[in-house]
């Protein structure tokens, strides 16, 4: 099984290449990446459907913004990723505008529990050893960072609302997630 988290060098020749218009290019980073990108969506959104178009969304305005993905300045994950929770947090602040009555009487934590079927066996235990490391490597987090990745990530506030609920300047909340997202990639690389 390929592990997408490891290989950067790879995702930014893909990009590459789908700032080429390949469009195989893309079907390869979709294959790398639409797992992640739905299991972040359904963590914020709770809502299989919501995810799933998530995913879409994500892989299709990587398509139109191919163009604007510099592959001499960063990594194609954490621009993945920003995309997926950007769009996680329209989708929020649209629920609030018009709340759903579908999600009412559902326990987000026991619907967070369900396996996802889609997946092999084998992929289910990589994908859960992937969660693993991930919430352990958030408990090495000291707790003030630790507290805005949550919040940024899993609760699909932006920084600013971040910056509001814990009552402290929006650059403090931006030093925080940076030096976080920083000390956690570097765990995850130690570990992985």
């Amino acid at each position: 099984m390929d592990e997408p988290l490891k290989d950067n060098t790879l995702d930014i020749e893909l990009m590459a290449d789908v700032a080429m218009d390949d469009r195989k290019a893309l079907s390869v980073l979709y294959d790398r990446y639409s797992r992640v990108v739905y299991a972040l969506a359904f963590r914020i959104l709770g809502n299989q459907q919501q995810a799933e178009e998530i995913v879409q969304e994500t892989f299709w305005r990587i398509w139109r913004s191919r163009h604007l993905f510099q592959t001499q300045r960063g990594e194609f994950l954490p621009w993945l990723i920003g995309i997926t929770r950007n769009l996680c947090i329209d989708e929020l602040r649209k629920r609030r505008a018009r709340p759903s009555s579908i999600d009412e009487g559902l326990d987000t934590q026991e619907t967070l529990q369900l396996p996802d079927t889609s997946l092999s066996p084998a992929e289910q235990a990589w994908e859960s050893e992937e969660r693993r490391r991930v919430r352990a490597g958030l408990e090495e987090l000291p707790e003030e960072q630790r507290e805005v990745i949550e919040l940024a990530y899993f609760r699909g506030l932006s920084q600013r609302e971040i910056a509001e609920r814990l009552q402290i300047p929006l650059g403090t909340v931006k030093t925080r997630a940076r030096l976080a997202l920083i000390k956690l990639r570097d765990i995850l690389e130690s570990t992985g």
